[in-house]
């Protein structure tokens, strides 16, 4: 059945408003993100809110600033950390003894490259868990 020319411009302003939406949402998400980092760059302190207060999902930074990870959950004392931003695409945990603090995002006590030296795949090799 064919659509009237009404009916097919209700369709397209319909999708508009999805896609309209849609963006703004990502805007607003990097608008926040851009916030906190400006922060952190400008040396403008957030809340530590520690260990007890990191989620899933969040970035993971080592001293240096460079993201090294996203957190997947906590097990036992260690971060296991998301393998779909990994490398390798394997599992990594970092002990939370590392954990310098914990704002919007987790910000860990050593650089990049220590990090990336120390961590560990299995869990229980770390001698964190």
């Amino acid at each position: 059945m064919n659509k009237t020319i009404t009916e097919n411009l209700a369709d397209a302003g319909t999708q508009v408003v999805k896609t309209a939406k849609s963006v703004g949402s990502n805007i607003a998400a990097g608008a926040g993100n851009a916030v906190e980092m400006a922060k952190e760059t400008v040396g403008i302190e957030t809340k530590n809110v520690g260990i007890a207060g990191m989620k899933d999902h969040m970035k993971v930074y080592a001293s240096c600033g460079k993201q090294i990870g996203v957190v997947d959950h906590l097990e036992g004392s260690a971060i296991k950390l998301t393998r779909k931003d990994s490398a390798d695409g394997q599992h990594h945990y970092i002990p939370t003894s590392w954990v310098s603090k914990v704002d919007s995002h987790v910000h860990l006590n050593k650089n990049s490259q220590e990090t990336e030296e120390q961590w560990s795949t299995p869990a229980d090799s770390c001698g964190c868990c």
